[in-house]
């Protein structure tokens, strides 16, 4: 193996070990808080108060799981590793909203060689966001993904015991909440006619969000521009890629 080989292979190593630790934080942590929501939390007292952040938490942390199970989309979660791609795709999407990942997975590359036109699943004729919306949610959720959403409702009410109320406000409320934020910074924003013209074939923008805001907004998904460029760079280093492609363009 030559020395570039060598490297290639260390780079793709630290890519995956980073991937999978996010991965496993923003798992980790979107299980625990939405075992406490649903089955855990009382909605009296300080428990009312603290609902609607639980609700925001919760609902940024579905975004993260769709980040997650998109970078494994690209292979970018794990270069070179498409079973480890694939595995923990198929999980996140699972628990993001009952998705299957090997359904979802065509339609998003074929959003990558379409971009903005008739062809891309993503695609719509109204440039009227609830419109757009509405035609983003019919095409990725349908009949099977409402029937396993309903049996496993059935199973945390009938059978593990949870309130109604809790399932409604701690976990279809940010599903719900989530494919807003997701729509809107990652179809929606990036990728609408009108304002600035788009600049090359790939037909999409990107925002001049700050890191943090970018990081709260949709997980770097905003940088929407260089995740077309580069659909290999994954969510956790667009901002680095957006600052090296900045740097490119300035005059030396």
């Amino acid at each position: 193996m030559n020395v570039a080989a060598a490297q290639g292979v260390r780079s793709a190593g630290r890519q995956t070990a980073t991937g999978l630790m996010l991965a496993v934080l923003i798992g980790a942590a979107w299980l625990g808080l939405h075992v406490h929501g649903v089955f855990f939390h009382r909605l009296t007292g300080f428990g009312i108060a603290a609902a609607p952040l639980i609700v925001l938490a919760l609902t940024w942390l579905n975004v993260g799981l769709f980040i997650v199970a998109h970078d494994c989309m690209h292979g970018s979660l794990a270069p070179g590793r498409p079973r480890i791609n694939r595995t923990v795709g198929r999980v996140m999407l699972g628990l993001y909203a009952g998705f299957s990942y090997d359904r979802l997975l065509p339609k998003h590359h074929g959003h990558h060689r379409h971009a903005g036109t008739p062809r891309d699943p993503d695609f719509s004729s109204s440039n009227r966001f609830w419109d757009w919306y509405l035609a983003f949610v019919r095409q990725y959720f349908g009949w099977r993904e409402f029937g396993v959403l309903a049996a496993l409702l059935a199973v945390y009410v009938f059978i593990l015991g949870a309130e109604p109320a809790n399932a409604l406000l701690f976990w279809a409320l940010p599903a719900i909440l989530s494919s807003l934020q997701l729509f809107l910074f990652g179809t929606y924003l990036p990728h609408r006619r009108g304002g600035v013209e788009f600049g090359d074939r790939h037909r999409t923008r990107s925002n001049d969000y700050g890191y943090l805001a970018s990081l709260i907004s949709c997980y770097h998904f905003g940088y929407h521009h260089e995740h077309h460029r580069s659909p290999a760079t994954p969510w956790w280093a667009l901002p680095r890629l957006r600052a090296t492609l900045r740097s490119d363009r300035r005059p030396g």
